[in-house]
């Protein structure tokens, strides 16, 4: 599957917006994924809101912090950073959005997400103030998923982060996966179609497209 990733960072207006949902019209992904380490304008709910007029598929917030939650999106990402030691991503900003989501009635998606170091630093990586676990260390990559699945998270998300100089590698995706019964995303760094597919063939049940998207629109034509 293939999930499109939308910042709202990156639009001024939503007409900037518009131009992206038209080349999702033609060639429409399983899943759009909205969310940003910032979110430093008021286009977040407005953006929800303008995806679900041009398109009928859900809708997931990819939250960076706890301000993103808004009922009008379909379900949320519970995003816990099981990469890092930050209490207040492992379970702090959860805390403080718990009665929030409860009564937001969104799809709430325990997810355990870890940060790669795929070769420069991320704003992921710096606004969680955590460490990204080295690029070639696959058995700590796997361990960490495993132990998340343990606890009974039920959704994994391997990232190198939002413009990423690389994506995470075929190895780690393949260690990861044979341990772990439960879906795994793969995102950041993705730039060509040869990647994304690697991703696919790897063992990722669904990619994430952001960056790419966004310089080359046309990019989903062939892969969907």
């Amino acid at each position: 599957m293939l999930g499109i990733l939308i910042d709202p960072d990156h639009f001024e207006t939503l007409k900037d917006l518009d131009k992206y949902l038209d080349a999702l019209i033609a060639n429409t992904p399983h899943y759009i994924f909205i969310g940003g380490s910032l979110i430093n304008n008021d286009l977040f709910e407005k953006s929800i809101l303008r995806i679900k007029e041009k398109l009928s598929i859900p809708v997931i917030i990819f939250p960076g912090n706890q301000q993103q939650i808004s009922d009008k999106a379909d379900g949320i990402l519970l995003l816990s950073l099981i990469s890092g030691r930050n209490s207040d991503f492992l379970i702090g900003q959860h805390v403080n959005s718990a009665f929030q989501l409860k009564r937001s009635g969104l799809e709430i998606i325990p997810t355990g997400y870890a940060l790669i170091n795929c070769g420069n630093v991320t704003s992921a990586e710096y606004m969680s103030n955590t460490k990204p676990i080295p690029y070639t260390k696959n058995g700590i990559a796997t361990a960490t998923m495993l132990a998340g699945e343990q606890l009974g998270l039920s959704l994994f998300y391997l990232d190198g982060g939002s413009g990423a100089a690389k994506p995470v590698s075929s190895k780690m995706i393949e260690a990861v996966k044979k341990q772990i019964d439960s879906p795994l995303i793969v995102g950041g760094g993705l730039k060509t179609e040869k990647e994304i597919k690697q991703a696919w063939e790897s063992g990722a049940d669904l990619v994430i497209v952001g960056t790419a998207f966004e310089q080359t629109p046309t990019l989903l034509s062939t892969l969907l």
